[in-house]
C-alpha cells in the first residue's frame, strides 16, 4: 500500500458519510491508523454513523475539535476503482454523493460485530444408546468426512428431527461450535464442461471468451433470437472469467427469472451463485455484500443494485434482456443499469455482455458507430424455429362489449387444448379494470391522493392506485351520486381476461401471472415452475411473461391488445411495443413443435405492427434511428427531465416558473426549455407535480449547465427537485 494512502493515528482524514450532508467531515484517525477507502464508524452529533474514508483531512477549522473515528469497520476497504466510479455516476446522475455511499452500502448491520451461528460436527465420543436415528446422523457426518452442518442442513441429510442431533451433544458423540454466519460461497468449477453449442454459438462464444482473456474494457451486443441460446453462450464468458481468477456479475431485470437460471447456473459450474436482489433475506445481503468484498463470491446473480457491489477483481458483467426498463432506477439515484455497466467495466479493465433479442435502440447505435462489437445468433437452439406472426384486424372480428377474445383467437386455444399443448394470453394490464365509472353520473374512481383512476383488482376484492399504492374496498353506491348497482368496469386487466377464460374454456386449467398477484417472489416462481412443466393449459399474463421464460409445451401466443403501447406521446412508444411484441411472441415453440402468435389490432397498417409481423428488425431499427435523429433526441441528442414536486400547488408552480426565467445556463449550451407544464400524473401521494424538459445536442456540456441553472434558486423546505437525466418515462 501506498504511504499516501495509509494515514497515522490522530491523522486529520476527511470522511463521506451516508448521511444527507452536502459535505465529508473531518475525523482524526484512530488507534493503529486507517488507510484511505476504510469503512468507519464515526460520531456525528449523538449518534454513530457508517462513513468511508475519503482521503486527507481538509482542515480549516480548529483542530482540537475535531473528533475521532470509532471503530474501523472488518470489511474490505472501498477500491480507488469503486470511488471513481461512484464519482462519476454522482456526477452524470447530479446526485449528491452521501446518496451514492449509500447505494453502495445497502447491507444491513455492516457496523455490526460479525453474526455467528450454531454448525455441528463428528465428536470423539460415543452415545450411551444407539437407536436407528442416531446412528444415521453419525453415519451421515461420517460419510461427509468430518464437514460441518448446521442442525436444519444435518437433520434434512440424516431425516431426523433436530431433537435428535441435540440428543448427541452430552456424550460428545456431536460438537455444537460457533462460527461466523458471513462464509464464503462454495468455489465454482469453471473446467465444468457446458452443453454441447452449434457452430453459431460456439464462434460467439470464442469471441466472448477472447473479449474475456484480454483482460481489457470492451463492450458486445449479443444479439439472438429468442430461444437461440444466448444465455449458454455467455455462460461461457463467465467460466472464462473464472478461470482468470476475477469475479463476474449477471444482471437480471426480474426476480422471477432467476430460479431458472440459477438451476441452469448450478448445473453448468457444479455450485449455486451469490444472489442480490429483493427476494434474499437481509441475513443473506450482508453475506453477498462482505464476500464480494473479500474474494469470497465469485459469480454475483442480481438485480440492477448489484452493480454497486463491492467487487475487487470484476471481469465481467453481463446485462441479461439489456433492452428493459426495469434497468432504470426512477427514484432515488437515477441511472440506467446498462449505461453504468458499460461505466464501471471501463474502470476496471472488463469485458461487458448486452445480451437481447430486441436491443434497445441506444445499444443498436453504439454498434453501428463502432463503439461496440455485436454477435448474432440467427437461429434458435436445436430443432426449434421461431414462430409464425399473424395480425387479427379486430375492425373485421366484431366483440360484444363484455368479450376481449377474438373467436378466431379462441379457435386457435381450443386447438391448442385438443393437442396437449399450451397457450398464453398477453395483456400488458394489472387488475381487473382500469377504470371504474358510475353508469348513473358518470364519475371516475380516482385515488384520493393522485391524479389518477383507480384499478379494480376483483381477486383483492380493492380498488388499487397503482402510482401510490393506495388501496379501498370496492364500494357498493356511487361515491359521487350515492346510486347502487350502477359502478361498471371499463376496459380489461388480465383478471378480467381470466373471467372471460373461465367461462369460455370451462375445462381450462388456468394460471395468471402478474406481479401483484403473489406474496412473495418464491410464490411466482413456484408457479412459473409448474408452468414450465406443463401443469397449466392457458397462461393469462402480463410483460412479466414476456421475459427469459422457456415454457417447452407452449405454441400459442395471443396478444389481445398489441396496439396498448402505441398510445401516448412517449419517444419510445414504438421501440417498447415492438421489443414487447416480439419478446412475447418469442414464448411460442421453443422446443420441437411449432409456434404461432396472432396479434389482435385495430391498426394492422401502422408501421410498427407491420415491422412486427415482418420480422425487419434491421429496417425497424434504421427508420426509428432516423426519426429520432431527426428530432435531436436520444441516443442523437441529449435529454433530462426536472421534477418539481410539494404539496402547495401555487408554491411549486412559483418555483417552476422562477425556473423557467432563470435558463440563462441552459441557453449558453443551445439547450432548448420546455415547460413547465403540469405532469402527466399531475398529483402522486398527495404531492403535486410539474415538470421541466431540457433538450440539448449530443456533445452539450448538459451536467454542469443543469447544476448552474437549479443553484440559482432556493427550494421552500416542502418542495422536492428531482433531474432525471436520459429519462425513459415521462410521467
Amino acid at each position: 500500500m501506498d504511504e499516501a494512502d495509509f494515514y497515522p493515528e490522530g491523522a486529520l482524514v476527511t470522511v463521506l458519510t451516508a448521511e444527507p450532508l452536502d459535505r465529508t467531515l473531518d475525523y482524526k484517525a484512530p488507534e493503529g491508523g486507517v488507510e484511505r477507502g476504510a469503512f468507519v464508524e464515526v460520531p456525528l452529533g449523538p449518534r454513530k454513523v457508517l462513513g468511508c474514508v475519503w482521503g486527507a483531512g481538509l482542515g480549516g477549522f480548529d483542530l482540537s475539535k475535531a473528533r475521532r473515528i470509532s471503530a474501523v469497520l472488518d470489511v474490505a476497504p472501498m477500491r480507488d476503482e469503486m470511488r471513481s466510479f461512484l464519482e462519476k455516476v454522482a456526477a452524470y446522475t447530479l446526485t449528491p454523493m452521501p446518496a451514492m455511499l449509500r447505494l453502495a452500502t445497502r447491507a444491513p448491520g455492516l457496523m455490526n460485530p460479525p453474526g455467528m451461528r450454531k454448525i455441528y460436527r463428528r465428536g470423539t465420543g460415543l452415545p450411551p444408546r444407539e437407536t436407528e436415528a442416531r446412528k444415521r446422523v453419525l453415519d451421515t457426518l461420517d460419510d461427509y468426512g468430518g464437514l460441518s452442518f448446521t442442525l436444519k442442513e444435518l437433520a434434512d441429510a440424516a431425516d431426523v428431527t433436530p431433537s435428535v442431533i441435540k440428543g448427541l451433544l452430552p456424550s460428545g458423540a456431536i460438537v455444537e461450535e460457533d462460527t461466523p454466519r458471513d462464509l464464503p460461497y462454495r468455489r465454482l468449477d469453471a473446467d465444468a464442461p457446458g452443453k454441447e453449442l452449434t457452430e453459431a454459438q460456439g464462434e460467439a462464444a470464442q469471441a466472448l471468451r477472447a473479449a474475456v482473456a484480454a483482460q481489457a474494457y470492451s463492450t458486445t451486443l449479443l444479439k439472438g433470437v429468442t430461444g437461440s441460446g444466448k444465455t449458454e453462450v455467455y455462460l461461457e464468458a463467465v467460466a472464462e472469467c473464472l478461470k482468470h481468477g476475477r469475479q463476474a456479475l449477471v444482471l437480471l431485470p426480474e426476480i422471477a427469472l432467476t430460479s431458472e437460471f440459477l438451476t441452469r447456473f448450478e448445473d453448468r459450474f457444479g455450485a449455486r451463485p451469490a444472489e442480490w436482489h429483493s427476494g434474499v433475506t437481509m441475513t443473506e445481503r450482508r453475506r453477498v455484500w462482505k464476500m464480494v468484498g473479500q474474494g469470497g463470491a465469485q459469480v454475483v446473480i442480481g438485480a440492477r443494485s448489484a452493480l454497486y457491489l463491492p467487487f475487487q477483481n470484476l471481469g465481467l458483467i453481463v446485462v441479461d434482456e439489456e433492452h428493459d426498463g426495469s434497468y432504470k432506477q426512477e427514484d432515488g439515484v437515477m441511472y440506467n443499469a446498462r449505461d453504468m455497466a458499460v461505466l464501471r467495466a471501463s474502470l476496471c479493465s472488463a469485458a461487458v455482455v448486452l445480451a437481447s433479442a430486441t436491443p434497445s435502440l441506444e445499444t443498436w447505435a453504439n454498434v453501428e458507430a463502432g463503439k461496440y462489437k455485436r454477435l448474432d445468433l440467427e437461429s434458435r437452439y436445436g430443432p426449434a424455429v421461431m414462430p409464425d406472426m399473424q395480425a387479427l384486424d379486430m375492425r373485421v372480428d366484431k366483440l360484444p362489449a363484455t368479450q376481449f377474445i377474438s373467436e378466431r383467437l379462441a379457435n386457435a386455444v381450443r386447438m391448442r387444448m385438443q393437442k396437449g399443448e399450451q397457450s398464453l394470453l398477453f395483456l400488458n394490464r394489472r387488475g381487473y379494470a382500469p377504470v371504474t365509472i358510475c353508469r348513473a353520473c358518470g364519475f371516475q374512481i380516482a385515488c384520493d391522493h393522485c391524479d389518477a383512476r383507480m384499478v379494480e383488482h376483483r381477486f383483492l376484492k380493492r380498488l388499487m392506485c397503482h402510482q401510490c399504492g393506495e388501496t379501498k374496498p370496492m364500494p357498493e353506491a356511487c361515491p359521487s351520486c350515492g346510486v347502487e348497482g350502477r359502478l361498471a368496469p371499463v376496459g380489461p386487466g388480465v383478471e378480467r381476461l381470466a373471467e372471460e377464460v373461465a367461462e369460455r374454456f370451462p375445462e381450462a386449467k388456468c394460471a395468471v401471472l402478474s406481479s401483484d398477484l403473489f406474496a412473495s417472489a418464491r410464490a411466482l416462481k413456484e408457479q412459473i415452475r409448474l408452468i414450465a412443466e406443463g401443469d397449466t393449459d392457458i397462461i393469462i399474463g402480463t410483460q412479466l411473461v414476456a421475459k427469459g421464460h422457456n415454457f417447452p409445451n407452449l405454441t400459442l401466443v395471443g396478444v389481445i391488445d398489441a396496439d396498448l403501447g402505441l398510445q401516448g406521446s412517449d419517444l419510445r412508444a414504438a421501440e417498447r411495443t415492438f421489443q414487447l411484441m416480439r419478446q412475447v411472441a418469442g414464448r411460442a415453440g421453443r422446443s420441437e413443435k411449432k409456434g404461432i402468435a396472432l396479434l389482435q389490432t385495430y391498426q394492422p397498417e401502422h408501421p410498427v405492427i407491420r415491422a412486427i409481423l415482418a420480422g425487419d428488425e434491421e429496417g425497424f431499427w434504421r427508420a426509428e434511428a432516423a426519426e429520432r435523429k431527426m428530432a435531436g433526441v436520444p441516443p442523437y441528442g441529449r435529454m433530462a427531465g426536472i421534477i418539481l414536486s410539494g404539496p402547495d400547488l401555487a408554491v411549486v408552480s412559483d418555483v417552476a416558473n422562477h425556473l423557467a426565467r432563470s435558463a440563462m445556463p441552459l441557453q449558453r449550451v443551445g439547450a432548448q426549455l420546455f415547460g413547465p407544464a403540469p405532469a402527466p400524473i399531475a398529483r402522486v401521494r398527495g404531492r403535486h407535480r410539474i415538470r421541466l424538459l431540457v433538450k440539448a445536442e449530443k456533445g452539450a456540456p448538459l451536467q454542469v449547465a443543469l447544476s448552474d441553472w437549479v443553484r440559482q434558486v432556493k427550494l421552500p423546505n416542502n418542495v422536492r427537485l428531482q433531474i432525471d437525466i436520459d429519462p425513459q418515462s415521462f410521467w
